[in-house]
């Protein structure tokens, strides 16, 4: 074997053919494959439907047994905004499988033998170039199978056309998503796919593909911080930071505070909190919303400590609850958290 371990780096949402083509590949020149899922505490949505449970057992179900015993999964985060934090986590992911499948002490004197597999001609494929330290793999790519494509025919009227995917797709996938279908959360998750495309449907006869402008808000106080739960599609029922979309007749800042003040009746005056913004930045990620290219500018504010405590809030406008959340508890919620939205607090909190 040229290596000991080979990195296959994806979302597999789902796993589909052209997926099981670069592993067996990859388990020709490695004795070992760390497949890392990617997006795995994202909330579930149409484009991230399948948590890393799921992926592990569509990904072994594909597998013969002697593949599945060669084979590590590992989940890893979205770093949206950080490309560093994800190469580390990636690294780190990697330095812990290989501790715990050898105790080998004369290998680990001597190294081990690790790359990185991946379709070079993809354009998700860029993260090869972030790990110079490992011997890049190149292999082709499957043509004519996309996740995307296979996503869209999942939720298209109502999967109606999902039986044409069976080519695109081992066996025991197709046999699992179909049955999927049946379930609650396809239904959910159908729902919210028709509420995407019914909006994007409301813009097709612009002239060009339109920008939406959002504001959102991080409220720290005492060591928490300010949520909504979301009383509406897209991500009804998700935690999510007080924002929304901007008027066209008033100025950015001001679209933050008045939004914030609407979803949480949040009882400190307009210029306190304007005098309490500590940090902006916009947050501009191109596929960081299913409803099409939003931007979104973000403010940090910070309320000072008082006798009182933390102000009272209430959910109201698009917000059917709105609480404070303990910040250590809040990063425990990733996978119950908005779009980006934990993301953008974590960027902020390192700012602070």
């Amino acid at each position: 074997m040229q290596f000991d371990y080979l990195v296959f780096i994806g979302r597999f949402q789902p796993f589909h053919a052209g997926h099981l083509a670069v592993v067996r590949q990859a388990l020709a020149q490695a004795a070992k494959l760390i497949i890392i899922c990617g997006s795995a505490r994202q909330a579930r949505s149409p484009r991230n439907p399948f948590n890393v449970v799921e992926r592990e057992q569509l990904i072994r179900a594909a597998l013969t047994p002697d593949e599945q015993a060669r084979v590590f999964v590992v989940g890893c985060s979205d770093r949206m905004y950080n490309d560093q934090q994800w190469v580390t986590e990636v690294q780190s992911l990697v330095d812990k499988v290989v501790a715990v499948d050898t105790a080998s002490v004369e290998q680990r004197a001597t190294g081990f033998r690790v790359g990185m597999i991946g379709c070079g001609q993809s354009k998700a494929s860029y993260y090869l170039d972030l790990f110079p330290q490992w011997q890049r793999v190149e292999v082709p790519e499957v043509p004519g199978i996309q996740a995307s494509s296979i996503r869209w025919a999942l939720w298209d009227k109502a999967g109606a056309g999902f039986a044409e995917c069976a080519t695109q797709l081992p066996a025991p996938v197709f046999a699992w998503l179909d049955d999927f279908r049946k379930s609650e959360i396809y239904r959910q998750l159908e729902e919210e796919w028709r509420f995407v495309q019914a909006f994007r449907q409301s813009w097709a006869l612009a002239p060009y593909p339109p920008t939406f402008v959002t504001v959102d808000t991080v409220v720290i106080h005492s060591g928490h911080i300010l949520l909504i739960r979301r009383k509406n599609l897209p991500g009804k029922g998700l935690w999510a930071l007080p924002g929304g979309f901007v008027d066209q007749n008033e100025p950015i800042r001001d679209a933050a505070i008045r939004e914030l003040r609407e979803e949480t009746r949040l009882k400190v005056p307009a210029p306190v909190l304007a005098g309490s913004i500590r940090a902006s930045r916009v947050f501009d990620h191109p596929r960081r919303s299913l409803r099409g290219r939003t931007i979104t500018h973000a403010y940090l504010i910070e309320l000072a400590p008082t006798a009182e405590g933390l102000p009272k809030v209430r959910g109201s406008d698009d917000a059917d609850r709105a609480k404070w959340v303990p910040l250590y508890e809040f990063q425990r919620m990733e996978a119950e958290l908005f779009e980006d939205h934990f993301y953008i607090v974590n960027w902020f909190l390192g700012q602070i």
